[in-house]
């Protein structure tokens, strides 16, 4: 029986894959790659099964599958460095703002719970917007702009 993966591993395997530096990124590489972290090689299925590290191979692949072009290094180590802390600033700024959207799903989980809604309520499609009831032709807004 093939191993679960656990949240720590899960989220060593999306960190493995979100420093990946040259293409081409495959399942089979990250398979070997991970094998250290989780203690055994996962399978393929296993990792595309699960929707965080699906996510993550799929953003990395466009960043990677685009025309690979090497960054050219800072001229000097203080440029970098700033660059590392602006960065860094950044990554604490979008973590702290993930943390809060998590809760409140939390929240809004329990919520639906409590009020008796099921998953299909809540994975229901959005309603499609009539564009053409909505948003007025843009031939009429200008018509109406040069008389003005």
């Amino acid at each position: 029986m093939a191993k679960h993966l656990t949240p720590a591993d899960i989220s060593a395997i999306v960190d493995t894959i979100n420093g990946w530096k040259k293409p081409p990124i495959t399942w089979e590489a990250i398979c070997a790659a991970v094998e250290p972290l989780v203690g055994k090689r996962p399978t393929r299925q296993s990792l595309s099964s699960n929707k965080l590290i699906k996510l993550a191979y799929k953003k990395r692949n466009e960043v990677l599958g685009k025309e690979y072009i090497p960054r050219p290094s800072p001229s000097s180590l203080a440029v970098s460095g700033e660059r590392i802390e602006q960065l860094e600033s950044k990554l604490r700024v979008m973590s702290a703002r993930n943390q809060l959207l998590l809760e409140q799903f939390v929240v809004w989980q329990y919520n639906a719970s409590k009020f008796g809604m099921s998953d299909s309520q809540l994975n229901a499609p959005l309603p499609k917007i009539d564009r053409e009831r909505s948003v007025p032709k843009l031939s009429t807004a200008r018509a109406r702009s040069r008389k003005s």
